[in-house]
């Protein structure tokens, strides 16, 4: 996951060239570059933060669970899971004003903030139809944008709308030399991004938090093995529907839908109604493998994995650390020197540098400082005791 979100955010970074009005991938360069830029409006634009919420929305769950073992009344659970929810809004505007405005701990924190105070105490099936509410709208969404799209291609001038208006200001907010416009721009975007973008009323968030909630209620991902047809139907289907989804929008992109072309900021809408269904297909693939690996002994690979998902947080903000300074201008401005390849395989080294790191701490029986930090701020604990995480704590 953190590996897909690292190549999904990364894209912003390729400042100085002309981009399409829906995404982040320059509309020039090399057969390989086109080939990258495919691949990620494919398989990864728009579908790494559905599958971030809904299992950030898995762990809510877990999280009420773990203090009804321990005793803890569900008004004392619902508590503290907020006030996880409000520091992580704490947590997002620290990182939006020092390094990156496409933060989404925010997002997840505001949402996650109204979603259990609505909807933690309802049933199971007023999970779902809330879910299937907010997949309506986003479907709704969808057809205005084909429609749009289509009146483009007839002629008529294309609107400019919050989509572009957030996609310059993260455009400014790495190509500013600037520290402090860079910084202004970040946090400009910030309330754009938590509420919009990527928050309550973007839809895409709220539906995969619920549906994360619900699949928490059934322990969907703690025991695959009872729910194996589900998660084939939901791998299998939300891949397809994904892929085949943004399929046109990448064919467009590199210029073999070249017709098309004018009504490329259209697909953006589109993107997010597959981009959910993949993201959910990818959740379920997870569980899969996850149900193969149950029983077994983690070999190093898996366990190198399992040590980067307990320290989530961590490893999230380290590639922001890892990517503002050295390619933003304000910084040593690697993303002009960069193309979409490069930057791609640039991703992929930051993300096996938090794979090292997550192993020492692993090793050395540490939680991930971002953890550390929540847990004291969560829990209002002096302390935290040296150990390994259980999974799911950090989730």
């Amino acid at each position: 996951m953190l590996l897909l979100i690292v190549l999904a955010n990364s894209a912003y970074y390729l400042y100085g060239r002309d981009h399409s009005g829906s995404s982040a991938h320059p509309l020039d360069g090399s057969t390989v570059e086109k080939f990258v830029q495919a691949v990620m409006i494919i398989g990864v634009d728009l579908r790494v933060y559905p599958m971030f919420a809904f299992l950030f929305g898995y762990g809510l769950m877990m999280m009420i669970r773990s203090q009804r073992k321990k005793g803890i009344s569900d008004r004392d659970a619902r508590g503290l899971v907020q006030r996880r929810n409000l520091w992580l809004i704490v947590l997002g505007a620290v990182h939006a004003v020092l390094l990156w405005g496409g933060d989404v701990l925010g997002a997840y924190g505001l949402t996650g903030l109204i979603l259990v105070w609505f909807f933690m105490r309802r049933s199971d099936r007023t999970l779902l139809v809330w879910a299937a509410i907010g997949t309506t709208l986003l479907f709704l969404v969808a057809a205005l944008s084909v429609l749009e799209g289509l009146a483009i291609l007839a002629g008529e001038q294309a609107p400019n709308g919050v989509g572009a208006w957030a996609t310059g200001l993260i455009t400014q907010s790495v190509s500013a030399e600037n520290v402090v416009t860079a910084a202004i721009a970040r946090i400009t975007l910030w309330p754009i991004q938590i509420f919009a973008v990527q928050g309550i009323a973007g839809m895409v968030v709220p539906v995969s938090i619920l549906l994360g909630i619900w699949a928490a209620r059934r322990r969907v991902l703690e025991r695959p093995g009872q729910h194996r047809r589900l998660l084939w139907i939901v791998a299998v289907g939300g891949i397809a529907i994904g892929w085949a989804g943004a399929l046109p929008h990448a064919l467009t992109h590199v210029g073999i839908f070249g017709d098309l072309e004018p009504m490329l900021s259209s697909f953006a809408a589109p993107q997010m109604v597959t981009g959910l269904a993949c993201g959910l297909g990818y959740v379920a693939v997870f569980g899969l493998i996850g149900d193969r690996l149950s029983g077994r002994a983690l070999g190093s690979w898996a366990g190198a994995v399992s040590a980067v998902g307990k320290r989530s947080m961590t490893c999230y903000l380290a590639q922001s650390v890892l990517c503002a300074p050295l390619l933003a201008a304000w910084g040593f401005g690697l993303g002009a020197r960069l193309d979409s390849a490069t930057m791609a395989a640039y991703a992929v080294g930051v993300w096996l540098i938090t794979l090292v790191y997550a192993m020492y701490l692993e090793r050395a029986g540490k939680a991930g400082p971002a953890e550390t930090l929540m847990r004291r701020l969560t829990y209002r604990v002096p302390n935290t005791p040296r150990r390994s995480p259980a999974h799911g704590e950090t989730s």
